[in-house]
């Protein structure tokens, strides 16, 4: 059999379909691909915003001190819902820790899960992250009410919902730093 370009491209195929129906690399296929076709979050249109209705809401720190949401009043915030089992949650992590490691004397990050502690601590520490992780202890505040995850919100100081993305997406764009520098400087 000749290889040509069509009969490699035809094997690719194969295998990448063969390793998504085998459990220990699923996952992983998973992760891949969804960080090959993540993109910058887009802004939501001014009319369109949202507005953080209620700062009271409880937050358990899982890996650094507990707080409650309305010490980041007047503050650039980004939310982020995850858990350690989401092939899309996963996949977007290294771009969020780029920009928590940019960001974090600057912006309040809120990494929310419902995960266990030993899952959280193996993850975290396999993974090489660091940055905060917490877990709900009262109702979330509207409009924070997705059932998806991961779920992202990047909130102005004024509390408007600048960008609110649901899916996997790639946080360390220079779109997003622009958007987030501009945040600060208002």
């Amino acid at each position: 059999m000749k290889f040509n370009k069509k009969n490699i491209s035809n094997v690719i195929f194969v295998i990448i379909l063969i390793l998504f129906f085998i459990p220990n690399t699923r996952g992983m296929m998973q992760i891949f691909l969804t960080r090959i076709f993540s993109f910058s979050p887009g802004v939501v249109e001014v009319e369109e915003r949202a507005k953080v209705v209620s700062y009271d809401w409880k937050l358990h720190g899982v890996n650094t001190e507990s707080i409650n949401f309305d010490t980041a009043k007047g503050k650039v915030i980004l939310i982020n819902y995850w858990a350690t089992w989401c092939p899309p949650c996963i996949a977007e992590m290294p771009s969020l820790q780029n920009l928590y490691n940019d960001y974090k004397d600057k912006v309040v990050f809120l990494f929310v899960t419902t995960d266990d502690d030993p899952e959280i601590n193996k993850f975290m520490k396999n993974k090489s992250y660091y940055y905060p992780i917490y877990r709900s202890l009262s109702e979330h505040p509207k409009p924070f009410v997705s059932k998806t995850i991961p779920a992202t919100y990047l909130i102005n100081k004024k509390g408007d919902i600048i960008i609110d993305k649901v899916g996997a997406a790639d946080w360390d764009s220079s779109k997003v730093r622009q958007t987030i520098d501009a945040l600060l400087e208002e």
